[in-house]
């Protein structure tokens, strides 16, 4: 006698899966059971009724209806305390992801020419988006470099801040901005070190650079001359997004890194500018100007 199977598939809509009968044709439990753990029967909606039956079971034996197991599709039935608790660890899924709701997001390092509508056009492509605004300064209505965005669901806020983003030829970055951030994040510096300076870059030129980034509201070169600056920004986002980029000024390649804190060691802080300077190495270092010392102190 040629081998026989029924079609059974764990909900009425899901892809059945072959399940082989016995020689007398009935199926085994167990039989179902090793396909579909803790099963405890089979149920199929009748075709003249259209109401879900169930099949007959005796002593671990599924017998088949009247009119034979025919090409029907058998739904698996399970205890009802396991379905429940499906139900519940479902429940527990969607009020977790219901808790966690979107913030507004900072971009950071947005062209000029950037509109709310060029931003919305991007970051539709991840996900709804409720809200964006780009900056600009009050009197003149030009940008300051970066904006906002707020996501409907958590999912696309979350790819979003995991990647960086070309948005009109500029590389940007999408972070939380300060009023988000946890009770335990440290907060972190507006000021950045830029290295590798020449000596015909001057403070307007180097606040015309970096504004393209965001708002710059102090640039320092020390006097004597020593090969780098400090570049404060109105927002630290502005200042972490470019520690560690090597950036191009006036031809020269300049390296962008963290200020220290002012109860940092000074010390770290003129090794690194020796590194980068010219012969402003740790030796020097009784030797700053009057006017150096105060303002490297500050940082």
């Amino acid at each position: 006698m040629a081998e026989m199977y029924i079609r059974v598939a764990e909900e009425e809509n899901e892809e059945p899966m072959e399940i082989p009968s016995e020689d007398d044709g009935t199926v085994l439990l167990s039989t179902v059971a090793a396909q579909f753990p803790g099963a405890c029967g089979l149920r199929y909606r009748s075709p003249v009724s259209q109401c879900m039956r169930g099949v007959r079971l005796v002593e671990g034996v599924l017998h088949a209806p009247e009119n034979g197991w025919g090409n029907l599709v058998y739904v698996v039935n399970y205890p009802k305390g396991r379905k429940m608790d499906e139900i519940d660890a479902s429940s527990a899924t969607k009020i977790k992801r219901g808790d966690q709701k979107t913030s507004d997001l900072i971009v950071l390092g947005l062209p000029w020419k950037t509109t709310e509508q060029d931003l919305k056009d991007y970051f539709n492509t991840f996900g709804e988006v409720i809200m964006v605004q780009v900056k600009r300064d009050v009197k003149t209505g030009n940008s300051k470099g970066f904006g906002f965005v707020r996501f409907a669901e958590w999912e696309a806020q979350g790819k979003v801040m995991s990647q960086r983003h070309m948005i009109d030829g500029r590389w940007c970055d999408c972070k939380l901005p300060n009023s988000k951030q946890g009770p335990d994040e440290p907060m972190r510096s507006r000021k950045v070190f830029v290295g590798r300076c020449t000596e015909d870059i001057t403070a307007d030129e180097l606040r015309q650079f970096f504004m393209q980034y965001g708002e710059v509201t102090d640039v320092f070169i020390p006097k004597p001359f020593r090969a780098f600056a400090f570049v404060t920004f109105a927002d630290d986002q502005v200042a972490a997004s470019l520690c560690g980029e090597d950036l191009i000024i006036k031809g020269v390649s300049v390296h962008i890194s963290n200020a220290e804190p002012k109860h940092n060691n000074t010390r770290q802080m003129m090794e690194r500018a020796g590194r980068f300077g010219n012969g402003f190495g740790v030796g020097g270092f009784g030797e700053l100007s009057p006017l150096i010392e105060p303002k490297l102190m500050d940082i």
